[in-house]
């Protein structure tokens, strides 16, 4: 595999929601002002989807106090928190574009009403990766818990027995010494 390739793999997140051109969604993102960070909303269309890999981006259109605003998120950033699909809409068109002219309704898209709302998502890692390291750890790890979980309650039990019956002498002890330590330090 090639060095860029691998890097850009490390990048991406694990799941990513299933996003197509028309739906309304709700994209929360991280702000960082000074040294408070906050979590900003913004729900709008999708009107476009374009590039791939580390570098897919979307835009999503929203119309803010009678003024278009049109913000490209990427879709692998740390800063996008999460997406949710609001509406599912109808869309035969890659891109978007006409939404830019129209007002009120017409910069709508149809609903599709038989679709369902959830946020569906793709798996990119867990495929590949982490199907041959889940069987060896899974044969692995209950053996280990187990055998340390066994130790752990015995170990437990017997300190605390012996603690108890260990305090009453060291009480005596700290008397018979506290006494011999003063007349040193008068010295």
């Amino acid at each position: 595999m090639d060095i860029i390739k691998s890097i850009e793999r490390e990048q991406l997140k694990n799941r990513i929601p299933d996003l197509k051109v028309g739906d309304t969604v709700r994209v929360h993102q991280r702000i960082k002002e000074g040294n408070r960070e906050r979590i900003q909303v913004f729900e709008g269309i999708i009107i476009k989807k374009q590039g791939g890999s580390v570098n897919a981006t979307f835009t999503v259109r929203r119309i803010a106090y009678g003024v278009g605003v049109e913000k490209t998120f990427l879709v692998h950033s740390p800063l996008v928190e999460k997406i949710e699909v609001v509406r599912v809409g109808k869309a035969r068109r890659a891109k978007l574009y006409y939404l830019r002219d129209r007002l009120g309704k017409a910069a709508k898209t149809k609903e599709n009403i038989g679709a369902k709302i959830e946020t569906k998502y793709k798996d990119l890692k867990e495929e590949t990766v982490e199907e041959p390291l889940s069987e060896e750890t899974v044969t692995e790890e209950p053996v280990a818990t187990e055998e340390v979980k066994t130790e752990e309650v015995k170990t437990e039990e017997a300190p605390v027995a012996e603690e108890v019956k260990a305090e009453e002498p060291v009480k005596e002890e700290t008397k018979t010494e506290a006494p011999e330590a003063k007349k040193e330090e008068n010295k």
